[in-house]
């Protein structure tokens, strides 16, 4: 099994079921194309650096999972042809970091 980070941006006008729904389908997906979803992470709503397909903003999700070709490659055949979806990354790793947060919100005082 490889270790994959996969990230993906909606277009900020869904609503919340519309959102998680999405999350939902492809967390389903990879599940069942012999893969297993190891954590999931809401990154919010972001500033895209430019305009992407008319959105200026955008929600994004992020997923640690382990997997084979396979499992990419039907769950990027699946975001190909969803409106919903503005853009998404999926990059192969050797070991996954399963600690780090990167966006969680930080209390500063």
């Amino acid at each position: 099994m490889n270790n994959y980070e996969h990230t993906f941006i909606t277009k900020q006008d869904l609503s919340d079921n519309q959102t998680k729904s999405l999350l939902n389908k492809y967390q389903d997906i990879i599940n069942k194309n012999s893969g297993k979803v190891l954590i999931t992470e809401e990154w919010g709503l972001r500033n895209l650096s430019h305009i992407i397909k008319n959105n200026k903003k955008g929600f994004y999700f992020h997923f640690k999972f382990e997997g084979i070709g396979k499992t990419v490659e039907e769950l990027e055949k699946a975001e190909n042809i969803d409106d919903s979806l503005i853009r998404y990354l999926t990059v192969r790793f050797k070991k996954l970091d399963l600690e780090t947060k990167y966006f969680d919100k930080k209390d500063y005082y």
